[in-house]
């Protein structure tokens, strides 16, 4: 959990300073699940130019709560948290001098989404919150109110959050959970887990990263996996502490991610997967009279393949599919074994290719047909999906043929403008795995829209 927060100042002397206004908002990785926002009354004189930064004067804090009033509040949304803030030292330091004041000790592990945006967005000029919230596209009102800021650090840090590939963030929160001793029951994981498309991360009782799955019902594939009797689930029963996830929405984006974040992580039971799962492919071959045959071989990294599959029952019946839809010989694509013309030549569903009734030339042009539909080799494209929740999308960007990584987006300027859409990207690598997941969601999914640019 996280208690992600902005103050505003006073100004003047370092560590004579005290709060005109907190917002805290309690975040679970996923959403807000609390909320503080209060003015605050410092009991010493603003200074002038914050004033005139924050519009926050006297006259306005007079009748507001002091310190000592709203600090058990504080402690209540801020219990148990790790907490979150731009320019976290700054505003942690203020906390612990009112609280010091207070004779409190409040104390808290923080983290900073400066080191954060540094760390994991290097491309950015500034990460002051203003401009890298600009250059993200993210909303942004009441600048320079602890309201504004805060919300606007909310979605930055869930922006950090997806752009951290090795989960570095989330481990650490969870070594934080595993020093208090809470170790959840099985059935409580479960009941926590949402019925819903995305990622799932199982830890051990150090915090390592044990297994990474994907599923359209991540709580169904979790209460699989703990009632299992296969080796795998077995050793997941063993050996989970606690289990956590991200929703993606979208399952292109949830297969992309798991692909990734596997090789990324190397989890010690996902050791099948570490290596390419699309073991067969589709190639384009001459025959000695000029057609070209399709052909399903084991994958060659040497030759161009169109597409690939995971398994021969898969590769088998696309290609069924594929030799109907362009009018292709079954002969020809070696779904149909004979010396003679194809079965579909003899009820009229093949016009003779695998006789020489047709030119190698006419047969050919319907085969590129398919190939050039069927490749984004050199093409620029988004492909858009749903996202997270009911106001968000997703987007893919391939840039020249190459797979540039997702991102979730609210408005509609963020994937209109590509330069804002790089920004706001989650980066990933351009390899075959993600490649033919890509091809296979745009061959099978009815709900993707592709935008050509």
């Amino acid at each position: 959990m996280y208690a992600i927060l902005d103050i505003e100042t006073t100004g003047g002397q370092f560590n004579e300073e005290g709060i005109t206004e907190i917002a805290i908002y309690k975040f679970d990785g996923h959403e807000i699940v609390d909320q503080f926002i209060s003015l605050v009354n410092p009991e010493i004189p603003i200074q002038p130019f914050v004033v005139k930064l924050t519009g926050i004067n006297n006259a306005m804090l007079r009748s507001a709560p002091k310190f000592f009033e709203v600090a058990k509040r504080i402690i209540e949304i801020t219990q148990d948290c790790v907490l979150v803030a731009h320019n976290a030292s700054f505003d942690y330091r203020i906390l612990r001098t009112e609280f010091r004041r207070l004779g409190y000790d409040f104390n808290l592990k923080t983290l900073c989404t400066v080191e954060l945006s540094q760390k994991l967005m290097p491309e950015q000029p500034s990460h002051s919150l203003g401009k890298l919230v600009r250059a993200l596209g993210i909303p942004m009102a009441d600048r320079h109110r602890a309201s504004g800021d805060a919300m606007a650090t909310v979605k930055l840090f869930k922006m950090l959050l997806d752009k951290d590939l090795e989960k570095v963030i989330l481990k650490e929160l969870i070594k934080t959970e595993i020093e208090k001793g809470i170790a959840p029951k099985l059935l409580d994981i479960v009941q926590n887990m949402p019925s819903r498309t995305g990622i799932y991360y199982i830890h051990n009782d150090k915090g390592v990263l044990i297994y990474i799955g994907k599923s359209r019902n991540i709580k169904k594939r979790i209460n699989q996996h703990f009632t299992g009797n296969t080796t795998k689930c077995k050793k997941i029963q063993t050996e989970v502490y606690t289990v956590t996830y991200d929703e993606t929405g979208s399952e292109l984006i949830a297969l992309l991610k798991e692909s990734e974040e596997i090789k990324v992580n190397k989890p010690i039971l996902n050791r099948a997967q570490r290596k390419s799962i699309f073991q067969l492919a589709l190639y384009a071959e001459m025959d000695k009279k000029g057609y070209l045959n399709l052909k399903i071989q084991k994958a060659d990294g040497r030759k161009k393949e169109i597409t690939s599959f995971s398994s021969l029952q898969e590769a088998k019946n696309m290609l069924f599919h594929i030799t109907t839809k362009y009018q292709l010989c079954q002969k020809l694509n070696g779904l149909y074994q004979t010396k003679k013309e194809c079965f579909q030549y003899t009820i009229k569903e093949c016009d003779g290719a695998c006789v020489g009734q047709i030119s190698p030339e006419e047969y050919n042009s319907r085969v590129q047909t398919f190939i050039n539909q069927n490749t984004y080799e050199n093409q620029n494209m988004i492909v858009i999906d749903k996202g997270r929740n009911i106001s968000e999308r997703s987007a893919v960007l391939i840039e020249n043929g190459i797979y540039k990584g997702y991102a979730f987006y609210d408005l509609n300027y963020q994937i209109t403008n590509v330069e804002i859409l790089k920004n706001i990207l989650i980066p990933m690598q351009n390899n075959r795995d993600a490649k033919n997941i890509i091809q296979s969601q745009l061959r099978k999914s009815k709900t993707l829209k592709v935008i050509h640019f």
